[in-house]
């Protein structure tokens, strides 16, 4: 790493998040968005083999585990995907975006190809520990990544196509599966393990394009390094330039002044959260865990439900997956732009309470016998194609509204509450609402449906009334950066809140409105340094 440009406490101004944002789309994105989105395509594929495998591993000819070890196992991947949120998430503000996005990518590829090495439940369940480790890891750096690199303009419809695009990987692992997990096709004691293989593979094809994706300007910018954050965008523009961009002039009002601002301590984390951004933290927990809750609910028991209610057998069921999937993949893809041009807010809660309200009426539907497994597995597409977009939204959300310096932690701290939140009651409380036997009572798990929605419109009312405005906004206007300082030619640092006076993406004023807990006195750090308390 370069040595730090800036005396201590010796501010200095900066073009470079008004160069960033002003940006016309180019290769150089495109690069950014496959380089760094396959994450999410790894973790459904990821997850939707080893799902598939879990079966497979109780024969003799393989592992000889138990029913309830591989339910352990799924346990001990989540378990590693929020330790390595948490832990990557840290180092992530630390160490650099660059630096962690490559950094476990390897522990990923590793230990998901050791998985497929491993001769009992103990050494699988240390692999698969890691892998989760390394797929958790890739949560924090990523998101804060991409937000950091892709203009303004355009960061809401990225952000949430990205993380729709876990569900690209659940359809290619089902359909991996079915041939290697198909034992006229592939031997038993081999398919299993190639299946661990393919996520490595398709990895190690990305190291390539993530060794020419450069460091977050904007993390040197507020770590003391301007002057290589400077030089890495003047790189970026000479790129956009030779793809045929055109770039407009910055003004040197756009400027912001950043001084070297030591590592953030767990004690500011604590009080930029819980005080400084108090409601923003609340916004972010209600819309994670809400989300999870329905997400984890249905994702985790539509196989039982289908074969309990319906009498289909697990042939059958695999290929209902495979709609189910289609429907989580398009949301995000079809209506993530919107995110961008009417709002996040508004979007936000149209998807949660349409999500809500269709799953009120399939619950209604189900209640009296009136769908098939076919009908109803089209509704859960219906339900679905607006609670991913709403779900990939709430990562989105996490991800824009705190300062840069916290950022990779905001988020992993955010998706470790909505794991073990969302992820662990959510499938055990829908789960003991299924019932047994030939003809199993319907009414439990209508009320589990009933509250599956019923959760997922108040994540969407919270949004609505405690949401940020943060389409087409710089994410220093969004948050201010805690090395930020307010330049000597102006009397209020455009900071934290999205609602002030500002320029978009093209350089246009605009002023939005404050809502009632964001208006208040002339405080002299200006409004992005009174934040939202509330």
């Amino acid at each position: 790493m370069s040595e730090h440009v800036l005396e201590e406490g010796k501010a200095i101004p900066s073009l470079v998040p008004a160069r960033m944002d002003r940006l016309p789309w180019t290769r150089f994105h495109w690069m950014i968005v496959v380089g760094l989105g396959v994450s999410w395509i790894l973790d459904g594929l990821e997850i939707q083999l080893v799902s598939l495998v879990g079966n497979v591993l109780k024969e003799g000819e393989t592992l000889g585990l138990t029913t309830a070890q591989v339910g352990l196992l799924a346990s001990i991947y989540l378990a590693g995907e929020v330790v390595g949120a948490l832990f990557f998430g840290r180092l992530t503000d630390r160490w650099g975006r660059r630096n962690l996005f490559i950094i476990t990518l390897m522990v990923y590829l590793l230990a998901s190809g050791a998985a497929g090495l491993t001769w009992d439940f103990w050494s699988m369940a240390v692999c698969r520990f890691i892998a989760g480790m390394g797929i958790g890891g890739e949560y924090a750096a990523i998101n804060s990544a991409i937000d950091e690199l892709i203009p303004s303009k355009y960061r809401g419809r990225v952000d949430i196509g990205i993380n729709g695009t876990y569900w690209g990987g659940a359809l290619i692992g089902s359909a991996i599966g079915l041939v290697l997990l198909n034992d006229d096709l592939v031997p038993i004691e081999w398919g299993w393990r190639l299946c661990f293989l393919i996520g490595p593979v398709l990895g190690l094809m990305i190291i390539y394009l993530r060794r020419h994706i450069p460091e977050s300007p904007r993390w040197l910018m507020t770590h003391g390094r301007v002057e290589e954050a400077e030089a890495t965008v003047d790189r970026i523009e000479q790129t956009v330039r030779r793809q045929g961009g055109q770039l407009r002039e910055v003004g040197d009002d756009e400027a912001i002044n950043v001084v070297d601002y030591p590592p953030v301590t767990y004690r500011e984390i604590a009080r930029v959260m819980l005080r400084d951004y108090r409601s923003r933290s609340f916004l972010g927990f209600s819309m994670m865990v809400t989300q999870a809750f329905l997400y984890n609910a249905i994702f985790f028991t539509y196989a039982l439900v289908l074969k309990a209610y319906f009498g289909l057998d697990d042939s059958s069921i695999a290929l209902y997956f495979f709609p189910f999937a289609i429907g989580n993949l398009a949301g995000p893809l079809l209506l993530g732009h919107l995110f961008d041009t009417v709002g996040r807010r508004k979007m936000i809660l149209a998807t949660y309470s349409i999500s809500a309200v269709v799953l009120f009426v399939t619950a209604l539907l189900f209640n009296a016998g009136a769908l098939t497994a076919v009908t109803l597995t089209g509704l859960w597409c219906v339900v679905f194609f607006f609670a991913s977009a709403g779900a990939s939204s709430a990562y989105l959300t996490v991800s824009e509204i705190f300062p840069i310096e916290l950022r990779g932690q905001a988020i992993s701290f955010f998706f470790a509450i909505s794991q073990l939140t969302g992820g662990v009651v959510a499938p055990f409380l829908f789960a003991s609402l299924i019932g047994e036997g030939e003809n199993p009572a319907r009414g439990p798990l209508t009320v589990g449906y009933v509250i599956g929605a019923a959760v997922m419109l108040i994540g969407g009312l919270i949004a609505w009334f405690f949401g940020v405005d943060a389409e087409q906004q710089s994410l220093e206007n969004i948050a201010k950066p805690l090395s930020a300082r307010e330049r000597a030619s102006s009397t209020r640092f455009q900071g934290s809140s999205p609602r002030l006076p500002s320029t978009d993406a093209q350089g246009r004023r605009i002023t939005p409105v404050l809502p009632p807990d964001e208006q208040g006195d002339d405080d002299p750090a200006g409004p992005a340094g009174r934040e939202d308390r509330t």
